[in-house]
């Protein structure tokens, strides 16, 4: 269900089965370019988060993608996000209207190793399809040992992500005071 305060979430019901199998073009009219998650604004996150999930709505409908290669909560993971950006950038760029005739075909080559890179870090990571839990990480000698936390049961797939959305925004915009850093 849509929230006109978060103008990236699309009512699918209404829109119907078919509403993504076009994308007309970017958010913003700019030629692809890689996006370095930890230098962006909190204003240029925001358009690219919203991009980037428009995008993967695309993409695991379009392909049929399982939760065990593109999972609901991927928005969660830093290493599913750094992954689906450059596969975005990668489809932007095989796919711009100047680029060979062939870019396609390597894209779809490329996209085959994505999606096995996709499952191991699904798998690394604990996310599921209803439920999600942070990445786990390795302590190494000498660093605090982090607490493993449990998994997390998530109804709204769209309200987690328009939360966890303006919480990086806001953790940006707080880093431009010299309150925060952004964490992706």
């Amino acid at each position: 269900m849509a929230d006109a305060s978060f103008p990236w979430q699309v009512d699918d019901d209404a829109l119907g089965a078919d509403a993504f199998d076009d994308l007309d073009g970017p958010l913003t009219p700019e030629p692809p370019h890689p996006i370095n998650w930890n230098l962006l604004t909190a204003e240029e996150a925001e358009i690219e988060w919203m991009e980037l999930n428009r995008w993967v709505n695309w993409l695991r409908r379009t392909y049929g993608l399982p939760a065990s290669v593109v999972p609901p909560f991927w928005h969660r993971h830093s290493e599913l996000v750094w992954e689906l950006s450059a596969l975005h950038l990668h489809w932007l760029s095989a796919y711009d209207p100047d680029q060979h005739g062939s870019a396609p075909f390597g894209w779809h080559r490329d996209f085959a190793d994505a999606r096995q890179r996709l499952r191991d870090w699904v798998a690394i990571s604990g996310t599921r399809l209803d439920r999600d839990r942070p990445t786990r990480q390795t302590t190494w000698p000498g660093e605090v040992t982090a607490v493993a936390a449990g998994d997390v049961s998530i109804d709204d797939r769209d309200a987690d992500f328009a939360t966890s959305v303006m919480e990086d925004v806001d953790r940006r915009r707080r880093s431009a005071s010299g309150f925060d850093s952004p964490r992706i």
